[in-house]
Order: C-alpha cells, then structure tokens, then sequence
C-alpha cells in the first residue's frame, strides 16, 4: 500500500519506519528542507534506540522516502497520515495548538486523486477530525475521501517495540471503506493477534488522551503515598510492590520519582482538562495529578536542600541525568528543567552529566551549567549527588570511587536506583524518595 506521512517528527518518523518495515511503500513529507536532507543522508534528527538501523534498512531496500514536496508525496497515496506537531498553544490555558494540523489539511487537499483515507495520528482534541474534514472539503469540493483518527502509543526509548508489539491498535471511523484501509495497513499485526479497536471518531480521539491521564494519575498517586511514607516511616519500595500484584491495580507506573515530564503527559493532561471545561464539565482527578506533579517537584527542591544542610548556596552539585526519562534525548517538561534552575538561582553550582541529552539539555537549562563527559566528572569535589535519570550506566556506578571524589558523601538518588541499607553501609548519607 502506498501511505504517505506528514511530519518527520518523533511519532511520524517512527510510524512512517515501522510501517515501511511492515512491506509498505512509505513516502515521509517535512517541511524543513535541513531535516530531509540529513534523513536522505542517514541523519536521524532524534534519538530512539534502534531507529537509525531500521531507517537504513528501509531506504535501502527503496520502501521508505523523503520528500518536502506534496505534490510528489499525496497523489499515489492510499492514506495518508497527519502527524505533525501539536503543542501546549502559546496562550498557556492547556489548549492543544492545531495550527499545524489545519496547515497540513489545506496544503494536501489540493493534490488528491482517486479515494483517500486521511488519518490523524497526532494527538488532537475531540472534534478535530471533523474540522480537517471540513478544511479538506472547503479546499477540495470533489475530494473522495473519508478521515479517520488512529492515535499512537509510542513510549519514547521503546517506541519501535511498542509500534511492531502493541497492546492494541485503535481507529476511529464513519465507515467500513476507510475501516478496511486502516485494517489493511495493519495487517501484519494479526499474525500476532494484536487487538484492533475500532470505534467511532470521537471516542478514538478522546481515547489517547484517556490513556495518558490515567497513567499520569498513577504516577502522581504513587508520589503522594511516597509522601506519607517519609512522614510515618515507611517504605513506598515494599508499598510500591504490595499494591501492584493486585491484578485489577498492576504493577506498571507505580515508580516514584521527581514527577512525570516529557512530550505526553503535561501537555495531554492539561488538554484533557480543557476539553472537560469547554464541556461544561471537569474531570477533578486529572486537575489533582496536575497539581500534585507540580508539588512534587518542588517537593525535590527541598529534599536537595536539606540534604545539603538546609541551603545549597555555594555548593556544588553533580547531576546526573537530565532527560525526562532514560532512553532519549527529551527534555520537554523534564523534572529537571524545574528543579535545576531553582537550585541555581539560590546560588548552587551545577556539574551535569546525560548520556544522551546535553546538546537538548542546552537548549532547556541555563546556561550557568557546566557540562561534563562522564559521572566521574561531575562528582569530583562536588558537595553532593543528585541521581534525576535513571540511565542504566547510573544503576551499577563505583560507589567506593564515587564517594571519594565527592567534598561530601551526599548522595540524593530521585529514582531508588540503589538500596538504603546498601548507600549506609558505604558511608554515604543516602535519601531517596520514600525510602526509610
């Protein structure tokens, strides 16, 4: 099948890999010449494990292809999948900016031909897939065409995994034409008896950010019991596990950290709220985790502080880790892009260290921070340690060496990547979060 994909972005490029990789022919369209010039070149623009392999191999074997011209990438298409970006808008009420969404759907009307499925794969509002519709068909009159709403549960650091592997494939659509396409599309997935939900539009598109609510919910659940826990002494590790082989409650996103960040979870979280509100509606629960998310990280601040005997003006910290998560380059709404700033306006010194994240990192934290190549690096006569990502080259760090590098054995592990008892023993004074 012919699929042609708007936007090279972290969703686009690796929907648009995966599904060259599935046998179809895939032709990815961007705006910005730069970027299809370093992706013809074998240049990924982001970091994913495994990615810049499987988009070799694609182009290389001629099913997959870049291009900034629709009119080379629209007509031969089958489908068509929108996944250009869909920021926080500028106004800073929660509202998801659609702007590029709209732009796409003018820009591809006027080079349709024969019946074409448009998808949006973006992460949009309820009611936008009738709005492209619209623009489409104000655009076009003699369009033939259906849209339909197929929205992507990409984890970044395991988004080729969760593409090839996934939970369940969910579209929304208005009729059985477009259904067919998007269950031809996705075809090689019944080999493997994925689940396909299909439903109606709306529901599709309200279903990702459902999704992504509920799990933000668990995780700033589990940072408020790990709250509780410092108060009444115990430990949120044992908690953690006691709840979670409860089948109906799971054992996933029940890890408690400095809050959730990244591209998904702020942004959707305040999105949902607007839809709920615009509805005459709220969803109270989904506001908590909001606030609570926000609580926790001020929460961070202060354990460093105290850590640090109640002031961290000159001292030295070594960071390691800066990304939201490990696995990727992100730092939108990363933890620490909150938590560093606040550090250094109260007259800390920062030595940072991210395996993957420093040139993003740059563009995110200020510039009072110093750089450095490895872990080693940033504890030397560093007053204290902060642990802010959990990237498997912290989870087996020399401890002894560690400890001796540092001005203080301070050591302030915001993952429980390492063991109390364990930290104690080598003459760290060790805090997690809600760990004894």
């Amino acid at each position: 099948m012919n699929i042609t994909m708007i936007g090279t972005g972290y969703v686009g490029l690796v929907t648009g890999t995966c599904f060259a990789e599935f046998g179809h022919n895939v032709t990815c369209v961007d705006k910005i010449e730069e970027k299809i010039a370093s992706l013809k070149n074998g240049q990924i623009p982001i970091y994913e494990p495994g990615l810049d392999t499987l988009v070799a191999k694609n182009v290389g074997e001629g099913r997959l292809h870049f291009t900034t011209d629709l009119a080379e990438a629209v007509p031969e298409a089958e489908a068509i999948f929108i996944a250009v970006g869909t920021p926080s808008s500028r106004r800073g009420d929660g509202y998801a900016d659609l702007t590029y969404i709209y732009s796409a759907a003018r820009e591809l009307a006027a080079h349709l031909q024969g019946y074409t499925v448009i998808v949006d794969k973006s992460t949009v509002p309820v009611g936008t897939a009738r709005q492209v519709s619209r623009i489409i068909g104000e655009e076009n009159p003699v369009a033939s065409f259906d849209v339909a709403s197929n929205p992507e549960f990409l984890r970044e650091g395991a988004a080729i995994n969760d593409f090839m592997r996934p939970d369940r494939v969910v579209i929304g659509v208005e009729n059985r034409k477009a259904e067919q396409v998007l269950r031809d599309i996705y075809k090689p997935l019944y080999l493997r008896e994925t689940p396909i939900v299909c439903t109606d539009i709306e529901t599709a598109e309200l279903t990702k950010y459902a999704a992504n609510a509920f799990l933000a919910i668990k995780i700033s659940f589990i940072n408020e019991m790990a709250t509780v826990c410092e108060a009444v002494g115990a430990d949120v590790a044992a908690l953690a596990k006691g709840i979670g082989m409860d089948g109906r409650i799971g054992n996933k996103f029940l890890h408690p950290g400095p809050g959730y960040g990244g591209s998904c979870f702020p942004k959707d979280t305040l999105a949902l709220m607007r839809i709920a509100q615009e509805c005459g509606e709220s969803v109270r629960i989904v506001e908590a985790a909001v606030e609570v998310n926000a609580a926790q990280k001020a929460r961070m601040v202060k354990k460093i502080r105290d850590m640090l005997g109640g002031s961290e003006a000159g001292k030295t910290l070594a960071v390691l880790g800066l990304t939201f998560k490990p696995e990727t380059d992100d730092m939108r709404e990363a933890p620490a892009a909150t938590i560093l700033p606040a550090l250094l306006e109260k007259g800390a010194r920062i030595k940072a260290h991210d395996p993957k994240g420093i040139e993003e990192a740059k563009k995110y934290l200020p510039p009072e921070i110093e750089y450095v190549a490895n872990a080693y690096e940033a504890c030397e006569d560093a007053d204290g340690v902060v642990l802010m990502t959990e990237w498997n080259q912290y989870r087996a760090l020399d401890l002894e060496r560690i400890r001796e590098l540092l001005r203080s054995p301070v050591f302030i592990d915001l993952r429980n990547v390492y063991e109390p008892e364990q930290m104690h023993s080598l003459g760290f004074r060790y805090t997690g979060v809600g760990r004894k």
